[in-house]
């Protein structure tokens, strides 16, 4: 064997254990216990699936709360993660040593203590005996080192670190000083409750992500990740820098079913890595584009690194809604990306890869494009009306027809792929001198889209909950699984049916086992983030944190989100997706929402959730501790270090996003109309394609200093238009409260009031905050404070509050007695904010038209 290859496959071993490292266990242990590793991780996908379907129902048993289903999960994962994670780096990876046994076998017990001990639990809430307490313990322990060994010391030591903290409450210092726990009480909340351990984050990921991890390790094993890269190729390759533009997109559409940013660069980096260096990428540059685009995939709905489904439950929003919220800001930043790649490319001259598609004149380009596009938007409305105009006909026979409709779809998909030749998995080391052609490449795998077709109609139209979507479309994965090697053997005239069905039970079989060992690290990463939740709520650690941040800040709110920031990416270095979102939502989006009605940034809950999520994802980028930049730099042989610090530049647009929603929420699509959507997608597009040329220093050529900050003000303008308007005319108008009553009465019923008010805080401090009211109904003000809820005492020019009605609007906006009313702000007729994009869209135009002289007038190559 040559050197060369040698080198090679010595760095595919290293990839594969970094892979197996982070997210499946890296040992592989031979013979029987091998075989028993295998076999359970077969049978906790079996019990997930047999859950999350309508059977233990139509059956009479089996059928699990929820309580009892978190402790089987955590049980499963548990007993996997000792015999899957080796303890150290020298330890034995194709055994099991018996220490590993008994440890794996204790934790498994303590995991399914709430289960096996359920009725006895009940019997004595909140008062643990002697036998409670030392499970507890004991299981606390060996989650921690389930953590250390299947995640590494980060979150373990933070864990760990809340538990001193909510022992020790009484023995802090100054601020972070409370009452403490006992012993008992730590244990009660911690692992006998559903506070701690077993909440609401073990919960999502025993409901829903667990099957979308599977459905994605299915996706995997049945060909869907090589025919993604293969047809981003095909689609994107001859282009300029055309192997970066194609990882962007492969990675992007593996970032839809992937919970794992480093397992996307390995998975879809050892192919498009080498030929990104082949087209001219340094190797810097190429591992930071993977980092960039596949860290981006973790923000991507409909999985979002499995954060979407914790996002229902933190939030109280349905997963819709937060799918609509999370998608623009998503969407644009990729686009930003493959923007950002073209730029570079652009810079260095680089060309793409050879095309093998026949030449095509633009306009049939256009117009084949077009085709295609009406005639999915006329497939899709015909099956949408279709199915609305025959579910009140047919009643329960409906999912039997679309059954049998999906399965004739299915067979002509396969019998329409039969004619091309099948894909093959490519070496990443052998020179690629053409790229695939399009049209073989998209038609040979379109059966594949199917299950997705099937999640994303369960979820958004017929509006299943997450867990019940991902079964239905996984259910469907499993039947193309087992039978698409077949049926395309029969329509080859290949013979080897038995062959072909055996080939695809193993696939199935295989799809079980990585789903399961998949799920191992977020399992116990849900888990043992359940343990900071639980500190949290029991300590109050929470406003002890936003007490920080604000002496930090001074109360200037730009500081304030700063700092959150900083703060976010500190706590998600070295953790995953889904445990890195639990800790910063619980730990860093109240201190946005406290302090941010206490200085008048007033922004729905999902903003704020969004913010800190995008903020805690960016650790994966940033060094020193960015995973995915190690990842990266392992498959580029580039620098880490410096491909975090390029991948982080890359990732400038996202981290300017989150800053830009929290105070222009269009961007969210909250209470925009589908029309003001569209509007809202083009100039949100169009800007962050500005911010990224003004970022990269290169638009039509390479900018003048002045020239990037204009750009820079131009997206800043597109973006946040309300910025620059509410300067030349402020958007409310101040009413003495004393008037509160008539201004009422005076303003829109479908208006909102600003107002500041002054009360006491739980310990009895003087504390301000602002609130948004919205206009109750009513035809006078009097008859519009009463609906409200509220009696005020007024005094001179002072509003009190005398009385607030249980239950009413004005008690759940927070009003309370005795607070003060110090200032109201109504709403004022002034021009739309968007007319301050035509001031911005002409100093675009004056930028374009200095470069387009300067590139004439040049001997810079131009743009292609």
């Amino acid at each position: 064997m040559s050197d060369k290859k040698k080198t090679s496959a010595a760095e595919t071993l290293d990839l594969d254990d970094m892979v197996a490292s982070t997210d499946t266990g890296a040992r592989k242990p031979l013979g029987v216990p091998g075989r028993i590793l295998l076999g359970v991780a077969t049978l906790w996908s079996l019990f997930q699936l047999w859950i999350a379907s309508p059977l233990p129902f139509i059956l009479g048993f089996g059928v699990f709360n929820a309580t009892e289903s978190r402790s089987i999960h955590l049980a499963f994962a548990l007993f996997l993660a000792y015999m899957a994670y080796p303890a150290l780096k020298r330890s034995p990876r194709d055994r099991i040593p018996i220490q590993d046994w008994v440890l794996g076998a204790v934790a498994a017990f303590c995991g399914a203590y709430m289960f096996l001990f359920y009725a006895d639990l009940a019997e004595r809430p909140g008062a643990p005996i002697l036998q409670d307490v030392i499970v507890g313990i004991t299981g606390l322990i060996l989650l921690l080192e389930a953590t250390r060994r299947a995640l590494g010391p980060p979150l373990m030591i933070v864990a760990l670190v809340f538990i001193i903290y909510s022992l020790a409450g009484p023995y802090m210092p100054g601020i972070l000083a409370h009452r403490g726990v006992s012993l008992y009480g730590l244990i009660n909340h911690q692992w006998l409750t559903t506070q701690g351990v077993f909440g609401i984050a073990l919960g999502v990921s025993t409901s829903f992500v667990f099957l979308f991890v599977l459905f994605g390790a299915m996706l995997d094993k049945a060909g869907a990740g090589n025919y993604f890269i293969k047809v981003a190729f095909s689609l994107l390759g001859h282009y300029r820098g055309g192997p970066a533009k194609a990882a962007v997109v492969a990675s992007g559409m593996t970032g839809l079913i992937s919970g794992s940013s480093i397992a996307n660069v390995v998975t879809t980096g050892t192919f498009t890595v080498p030929m990104m260096k082949r087209v001219g990428f340094s190797a810097e540059k190429a591992g930071a584009v993977e980092v960039a685009s596949s860290v981006n995939g973790q923000i991507m709905p409909p999985v979002m690194g499995a954060a979407a489904f914790l996002m229902v439950e933190y939030v109280g929003i349905s997963y819709v809604e937060v799918i609509k919220h999370a998608f623009l800001p998503a969407l644009i930043s990729y686009i930003a990306l493959v923007y950002i790649v073209h730029l570079e490319a652009l810079k260095a001259n680089m060309q793409g890869l050879e095309s093998s598609n026949p030449p095509k004149p633009l306009l049939q380009k256009l117009i084949g494009f077009l085709g295609g596009f009406l005639l999915l938007a006329g497939l899709s409305f015909a099956v949408y009306y279709g199915l609305g105009w025959l579910k009140p006909v047919l009643g329960d026979a409906t999912p039997w027809l679309v059954a049998v409709v999906l399965a004739v779809v299915y067979v002509g998909l396969l019998k329409l792929g039969s004619q091309y030749p099948e894909l093959e998995l490519d070496d990443p080391d052998s020179p690629v001198l053409k790229l695939p052609q399009t049209r073989p490449t998209v038609m040979v795998g379109l059966q594949y889209i199917l299950p997705v077709v099937v999640l994303v109609w369960c979820l958004m139209v017929e509006r299943l909950s997450p867990g019940l979507s991902a079964f239905w479309a996984t259910v469907l994965m499993i039947f193309i699984m087992l039978t698409q090697r077949p049926v395309l053997s029969l329509f080859r005239n290949q013979g080897h049916l038995g062959d072909e069905f055996k080939a695809g039970f193993i696939d199935l079989w295989d799809g079980l086992i990585t789903g399961a060992r998949n799920m191992i690290g977020i399992g116990i990463a849900t888990a043992t983030a359940g343990i900071i939740v639980g500190a949290v709520s029991q300590t109050g650690v929470g406003l002890v944190l936003a007490d920080v941040v604000e002496i930090l800040s001074m109360g200037n709110l730009m500081l304030i989100l700063l700092f959150t920031a900083i703060l976010s990416l500190i706590l998600g270095m070295g953790l995953p997706t889904t445990a890195n979102y639990i800790v910063v939502s619980a730990l860093l989006a109240p201190v946005i929402v406290t302090l941010g009605e206490q200085n008048g940034l007033l922004v729905p809950l999902i903003a704020v959730h969004l913010f800190v999520f995008y903020f805690g994802i960016m650790a994966d980028v940033t060094p020193p501790v960015g995973l995915a930049s190690f990842a990266a730099a392992a498959v580029s042989g580039g620098d880490p270090i410096r491909t975090g610090f390029q991948a982080f530049y890359y990732s400038l647009r996202t981290a300017a996003l989150p800053f830009l929603f929290i105070f222009n929420t269009d961007l969210l699509l909250i209470n925009v109309t589908w029309l003001q959507g569209i509007v809202i997608f083009l100039v949100a597009t169009f800007a962050i394609l500005i911010f990224a040329a003004a970022t990269q220093g290169y638009m039509l050529t390479r900018n003048r200093w002045y020239e990037s900050i204009l750009l820079l003000l131009v997206a800043f303008a597109l973006f946040r238009p309300g910025f620059w308007m509410d300067m030349i005319h402020d958007p409310y108008r101040s009413i003495p409260p004393a008037q509160f009553e008539q201004a009422l009465g005076n303003v829109d019923s479908d208006s909102t009031l600003r107002l500041q008010i002054k009360g006491e805080d739980a310990f009895g401090d003087s504390l301000t905050t602002y609130m948004l009211m919205p206009v109750p109904e009513g035809e006078t003000g009097a008859e519009r404070l009463e609906n409200l809820g509220l009696e005020l005492i007024t005094e001179d020019d002072r509003a009190i509050v005398d009385m607030v009605t249980f239950g009413s609007q004005a008690a759940d906006l927070g009003f309370d007695f005795d607070q003060e009313i110090i200032e109201v702000l109504a709403p004022v007729e002034r021009w739309n904010k968007e007319w301050m994009w035509i001031p911005a869209l002409l100093v675009f135009g004056l930028v374009v038209m200095l470069q387009r002289r300067r590139r004439r007038d040049s001997t810079e190559p131009a743009a292609a």
